[in-house]
């Protein structure tokens, strides 16, 4: 049964009728709302769609639990699937599970599907994150929400009893938890040697000899800001493995606990790594565009000039050729290398090496 009649309890209502189940919907407007499910699914009043399933996904929102209160005989001993999310994190003291529950003490509340958007449920587990976190204080209720999500295509996840649903539900509300760190560290570099950059190139020569160089600063002050990022995240990337290797080397054992600032870090690399690759990218794509700029065309035509006044044939320097071509040479074999590293991090990637694979092309 599906309790709802908005845009998740439609996608859920089709995935669950791909699926082979029997599929009844309650809604307080059937006849208007009846042509938006499949035709295999039943569309009738909230009362009938209760009395006729034995699993019922509430597929509401929290506000109008209270709504269901008539239904609290019908509902006795039924299994209710709250899949439910907040506005905000923890904007309730009790999550949205335990408030149904406490409503319906004669129910079986089991939290789950709430980190499944609607588009993943029309589409099928194709595409998306696969998994299906579950959580109740009944452990048959769970095994049968289980059952139903494998069928759907989906991996179930036991996270335990109903105190996790408060977790669950802060899930699908956070934004990169894991990345709020590696990135404002990226931005702090980042300015750091813009403002260094920008005080060598543009307000020096300004300062010294009055040359006006502003039109540096888009293009040729964040190419070589760039790189400077690049290599201090990608060291950033590899020194606490030594640090910790140091300090199990100190202690004598592996199964000591390290400082919660080290473990921090460890935990971070791979972000940190992820954005020294980024970096690395965009300063490839700038130095591609230097000769697209218009003031190096100006400098080229201002040397051909002073090449024809003063009469030279060739201002050819073989050395600063042979520099160029290496360097040139040794950054694209070097930003493949980080390419790699990049792409085995990538979760997809690292879960199909084993350990000594990853272990070799790091």
């Amino acid at each position: 049964g599906v309790l709802g009649s908005g845009d998740f309890a439609r996608s859920l209502a089709v995935r669950l009728v791909c699926s082979g189940f029997k599929v009844v919907v309650g809604s307080r407007n059937a006849k208007r709302k009846a042509s938006l499910f499949p035709a295999a699914a039943e569309v009738t009043c909230q009362a009938e769609a209760v009395k006729k399933a034995d699993v019922i996904f509430v597929a509401i929102f929290r506000e109008h639990y209270s709504t269901l209160c008539d239904l609290a005989e019908v509902l006795a001993g039924k299994i209710l699937v709250d899949v439910s999310n907040n506005t905000e994190i923890n904007h309730h003291k009790e999550s949205n599970a335990e408030y149904l529950a406490s409503l319906f003490p004669a129910c079986t509340v089991v939290k789950g599907f709430n980190v499944v958007s609607a588009w993943t449920l029309q589409s099928g587990a194709r595409d998306g994150n696969k998994q299906v976190l579950i959580c109740s204080n009944n452990q048959e209720a769970k095994r049968t929400v289980a059952e139903i999500a494998q069928v759907m295509g989906f991996t179930p996840v036991d996270m335990g009893c109903m105190s996790a649903a408060r977790e669950i539900e802060n899930i699908p509300l956070r934004l990169l938890p894991a990345w709020k760190i590696p990135i404002f560290l990226a931005l702090g570099l980042f300015l750091c040697f813009f403002t260094y950059n920008l005080i060598r190139q543009v307000i020096h020569p300004y300062i010294r000899e009055h040359k006006k160089k502003l039109y540096k600063i888009p293009i040729e002050v964040v190419n070589t800001t760039l790189p400077c990022v690049s290599y201090i995240m990608l060291s950033l990337v590899y020194l606490p493995g030594v640090l910790a290797a140091c300090s199990q080397l100190y202690y004598g054992t592996k199964y000591r606990r390290f400082p919660d600032w080290l473990d921090q870090w460890l935990q971070h690399r791979k972000q940190i790594g992820l954005l020294s690759f980024f970096c690395a990218a965009l300063h490839a794509l700038y130095s591609l565009c230097l000769p697209m700029r218009r003031s190096h065309r100006y400098l080229l035509i201002d040397t051909a000039v002073k090449q024809a006044v003063e009469k030279k044939t060739t201002i050819w320097v073989e050395e600063e050729v042979w520099r160029m071509e290496i360097y040139i040479s040794v950054g694209i074999i070097a930003l493949g290398l980080l390419s790699l590293l990049a792409i085995t991090s990538l979760p997809s990637i690292a879960n199909s090496l084993n350990w000594r694979e990853f272990s070799f092309i790091q």
